[in-house]
């Protein structure tokens, strides 16, 4: 983890938020440990589906893909979609558009989730979503976020990472959250926070605000965020994330 905030770093200094978030995103798709890219979940019919996407706080465009299976990074098919209208793409026809532009096939599967997957272990063995926020020299924002699912799932369930509920941006703010899916959406997590950034809330009182409320119905998530002032700001329901920041000094929090 330290290794990878350290790269990510070091690539924004050359490079704009929304390049880096993507780098960074990247990296971690292509790290074992994850539950994103290599590595990821498989669902109850034995196959792996992924969702990620980007948004841009600049010019407030978001690209996703939602249930792709089979290509290495799909959090880069999502780059490959911010030019066009239709930037949100799932199941076949984000396979399509991923074979198209150079995505080659590619089995996501490790021996080690082959063998939850047979022995339908505990869900608490998995590790989780991955995303990067960042602030670049010009000061724009940008977020990504890249996810396996939950593990055992009904076939082509939809989870938060590749909506604005789980992954928003804009001139003021940007935040990545994982958890649970379904909870992440029911509170529009990482749209309600930037939203209140943008309405005055200092990052850290937008957070433990949406927090809150997601007690009412006892939701488990956490965020990682960063405004255009700079603050950096992590909260979770239920400790469980990793997370790491990149200011002055790699720091990686357990």
């Amino acid at each position: 983890m330290l290794g990878i905030v350290t790269k990510a770093y070091d690539y924004l200094k050359t490079h704009t938020a929304l390049q880096t978030v993507v780098y960074a995103t990247s990296l971690l798709e292509d790290d074992a440990l994850f539950n994103a890219g290599l590595g990821s979940q498989i669902q109850s019919d034995g196959k792996v589906r992924l969702s990620a996407c980007m948004m841009d706080g600049q010019s407030q465009k978001f690209s996703g893909v939602i249930n792709i299976e089979n290509v290495k990074n799909p959090v880069q098919v999502a780059e490959q979609l911010m030019p066009y209208d239709d930037r949100v793409l799932s199941g076949t026809g984000a396979l399509d558009f991923a074979r198209q532009n150079g995505f080659e096939y590619y089995d996501p599967i490790t021996p080690q989730r082959q063998e939850e997957y047979l022995q339908k272990l505990d869900q608490q063995n998995r590790k989780g979503t991955v995303g990067c926020v960042a602030l670049d020299a010009s000061g724009h924002l940008a977020a990504a976020t890249s996810t396996g699912g939950k593990g055992f799932e009904i076939p082509c369930r939809v989870s938060d990472s590749a909506t604005v509920a789980g992954n928003f941006a804009n001139a003021h703010a940007a935040i990545s959250c994982t958890g649970v899916g379904e909870d992440i959406v029911s509170a529009a997590l990482a749209a309600k926070i930037v939203t209140r950034v943008t309405d005055g809330f200092s990052l850290e009182q937008a957070s433990n605000k949406s927090f809150l409320e997601l007690r009412d119905f006892d939701g488990f998530a956490g965020i990682i965020g960063i405004t255009a002032s700079g603050e950096i700001y992590h909260e979770d329901s239920h400790p469980y994330m990793v997370w790491a920041s990149y200011d002055e000094q790699a720091e990686v929090f357990p």
